[in-house]
């Protein structure tokens, strides 16, 4: 897939903001420091079209990208960054769970796993949310690049068992890295095969 444009198009927090368009939406997501909007500018080749930023927990509205006037790529809140505030912290749960609960269910979810930590308790009960509310989502673990090749693979191996633990299936996995575009491809392929 070639990325002929791509444009901001709204923020929103609630169902009823979200866009109309009857187009088909990829959601990404992930726990905040994860490398979401690092992912998101490599596969659009923007270096600015998802704002990165140091400090984690940056994002806490839905962002709707209108990607080739075709598809929306839908940059979502990162969840569980422990510095927020109980108020903040809800918000934003109360944001994602009214994304994934609207009629309009997302056509693909990449749920972003950083490749060098061990799963997660939250994270698992994400997938168990996913599942329950029958959203396809696939893995995308991020930052390859921090580590050898052979190191990974067991990482992910390990990660994979426990979500199948989880939920019963074991969900597609991509090994990615913003630093040397790994996993661009495949991602996009994903995409492509649900756009017109």
């Amino acid at each position: 897939m070639k990325i002929k444009s791509s444009v901001f198009y709204k923020s929103s927090s609630k169902p009823k903001e979200f866009p109309v368009l009857n187009i088909p939406r990829f959601a990404f997501i992930g726990r905040s420091n994860v490398g979401k909007s690092s992912l998101i500018n490599m596969l659009i080749q923007r270096k600015n079209l998802a704002r990165t930023s140091s400090k984690p927990g940056k994002t806490q509205l839905i962002n709707h990208f209108l990607i080739n006037d075709k598809w929306f790529l839908i940059d979502l809140p990162g969840y569980g960054y422990s510095k927020l505030s109980k108020t903040g912290k809800s918000k934003i749960r109360s944001v994602i769970n009214n994304f994934f609960s609207h009629e309009s269910k997302p056509t693909i979810t990449f749920v972003l796993i950083d490749i060098r930590h061990e799963p997660q308790k939250i994270d698992l009960e994400f997938f168990n949310f996913l599942n329950i509310l029958k959203i396809q989502f696939f893995l995308v673990f991020t930052k390859a690049d921090k580590l050898k090749s052979k190191s990974y693979q067991k990482k992910t191996e390990i990660y994979l068992d426990a979500v199948k633990k989880t939920i019963n299936v074991k969900p597609i996995s991509l090994i990615s890295s913003s630093v040397n575009k790994n996993g661009r491809e495949e991602i996009l392929s994903l995409i492509q095969s649900k756009v017109n």
